[in-house]
């Protein structure tokens, strides 16, 4: 049984829990109010507020008074008394059409003013997007980078002898399911604007290559030739699927169009070439190879020529992800038996580990380059794990799941 749900059918599934660890980089202290009225709209906006930006490794969130909100003349020395140097209040209010406002402030507590303010006007079962969209314009006022709350993860849950392909908002929250299976599922990789969703299925009994239409539903086999099919990466522009093929004998690497085609031949080598991934200029492809004797990271232009090695630290690397500005790669490195998180700052070369956990597999880079999200096993449990650059870590676990390839989508929604 295989089943393909749109977005309008798709049913929402377990909750998952956010549980900070780490060191994590100097943090600017942060209070938030709870919002008025927000539990008369069923849904805690202040707190999912609290999750995103503490998960965000730059924020120490801090509580603030009572009967604050986007309105409110705040006491700033009190609150600066408190050690705070921003603040967060607004309001939630459910109009008659069925609409929901969403409204908020942000105050900057030092120079005693405000600095943002808005309203976000949705509809009610939009309203967890409302509140990571208001995390966004906080984060982004704060640091100057945009965030990566409103953006969407997909990873593999196989729970017994079911397989489901997830879509989740980037806390793990308000999930539906693309695909649900008997047959296994994985490698999912999201195109660029955010609307396809390529991944391998063995529904045909074999490795087969497969891009889904997350509204419709609607998908379609794009490569099922013989041997394995495995690894697709869309391209930065959106017309290029490169994929690991075996149909010449060893698995290799070759590009085709994303609507399908005759699939052209990247490498020629004599060791199996596979998970390729784009930079995010779209001139490079990432991808592992054994030619050197175990798997490395190699890289070459993105239209095939010669490899370069990539990774040098230990025997056993695999899994690249680029980051958005091209600046540092995460793979999975193994460190005895342990399989582990690592980071390369690619114009140094330094390595650092960003895990010491044991069964880390499948990194995949925020679109901002400042988050990483990727699996493990953490206290018996398959858990998924984001971590910041500088190791501080959210653990989002589904209980008694078996939860594996994550893959962070991009920005637009």
């Amino acid at each position: 049984m295989l089943a393909a749900l749109g977005a309008v059918a798709a049913p929402a599934w377990g909750q998952f829990r956010l549980d900070v660890s780490g060191v994590g980089a100097t943090q600017q202290p942060l209070a938030i109010a709870a919002f008025r009225d927000e539990d008369k709209a069923g849904l805690a906006v202040s707190q999912i507020l609290r999750a995103d930006l503490e998960r965000s490794g730059l924020f120490r969130v801090l509580g603030a008074p009572g009967g604050l909100d986007e309105l409110a003349r705040p006491d700033y020395a009190a609150l600066r008394a408190q050690g705070a140097d921003a603040l967060v209040a607004g309001s939630v209010q459910r109009l008659a059409d069925g609409r929901v406002d969403a409204r908020f402030r942000l105050w900057d507590l030092v120079k005693g003013e405000p600095l943002l303010a808005g309203s976000k006007l949705v509809l009610g079962p939009d309203l967890r997007l409302a509140a990571h969209r208001i995390a966004d314009d906080i984060y982004e006022k704060l640091t100057g980078e945009r965030g990566v709350f409103a953006t969407r993860i997909a990873y593999v849950v196989r729970t017994g002898k079911r397989w489901r392909l997830l879509v989740t908002d980037a806390d793990g929250e308000g999930g539906q399911a693309a695909l649900t299976s008997n047959e296994p599922i994985i490698s999912p990789a999201w195109s660029p604007d955010g609307r396809r969703l390529a991944y391998v299925s063995f529904e045909t009994q074999k490795a087969a290559v497969w891009s889904q239409d997350l509204q419709s539903g609607v998908r379609r086999q794009l490569a099922g030739f013989r041997g394995s099919n495995s690894a697709p990466a869309f391209s930065p522009d959106g017309r290029t699927l490169a994929l690991a093929l075996s149909r010449d004998g060893l698995t290799q690497l070759y590009t085709m169009p994303v609507e399908g085609g005759t699939p052209v031949r990247l490498t020629q080598s004599s060791a199996i070439d596979t998970e390729p991934v784009y930079s995010a200029d779209g001139r490079t492809l990432y991808f592992v190879s054994d030619r050197g004797g175990g798997p490395q990271v190699y890289r070459m232009a993105a239209g095939g020529g010669s490899a370069e090695r990539v990774t040098f630290s230990g025997n056993y690397n695999i899994s690249p992800t680029p980051s958005a500005d091209g600046r540092y790669l995460a793979y999975v490195t193994r460190q005895g038996n342990a399989f582990r998180l690592a980071l390369l700052e690619l114009e140094s070369q330094a390595v650092q580990l960003l895990t010491d956990t044991r069964d880390d597999e499948h990194p995949s880079f925020a679109p901002n380059g400042r988050m990483i999200v990727y699996a493990t096993r953490a206290q018996g449990a398959d858990v998924l794990m984001t971590t910041t650059l500088d190791g501080r870590k959210s653990r989002l676990a589904i209980g008694g799941s078996d939860v594996r390839e994550p893959a962070w989508g991009p920005f637009g929604r």
